[in-house]
């Protein structure tokens, strides 16, 4: 599975971004796709995750102002950021998962840079 992000940039506070994610390769394992961030001098955090059922679950932090969605057709995962804040700076990772009993595939694209200004 290979996934390639863009979307990322320079925006001021208040704006809005939208990521895209989008794979290829054999995504038939695929139960699982999330956004995940890293900020500076920070630990890679999930922000988004949705599910093959559509069911979505966020970080405390972007509820209410950011929205994960996909497009199947398209092997696309998106994440619509409003109301952006210079505390959501940082690297924005999709991730792919395939969830199993005894553990996960995991797969991530390269990252790509989200910088909020005040």
């Amino acid at each position: 599975v290979q996934l390639v992000e863009s979307g990322g940039g320079l925006v001021q506070a208040g704006g809005s971004l939208r990521l895209s994610c989008a794979a290829s390769g054999n995504i038939f394992s695929i139960n699982h796709m999330g956004w995940y961030r890293q900020g500076p001098g920070k630990r890679r955090e999930f922000v988004a995750g949705i599910n093959t059922g559509g069911s979505t679950n966020y970080a405390g932090s972007v509820k209410g102002r950011f929205t994960i969605s996909r497009d199947n057709a398209k092997n696309t995962l998106y994440l619509q950021m409003n109301s952006l804040k210079p505390e959501d700076t940082a690297v924005y990772y999709c991730n792919f998962a395939a969830l199993r009993a005894w553990g996960s595939d995991d797969y991530w694209g390269q990252g790509t840079q989200v910088t909020v200004s005040s």
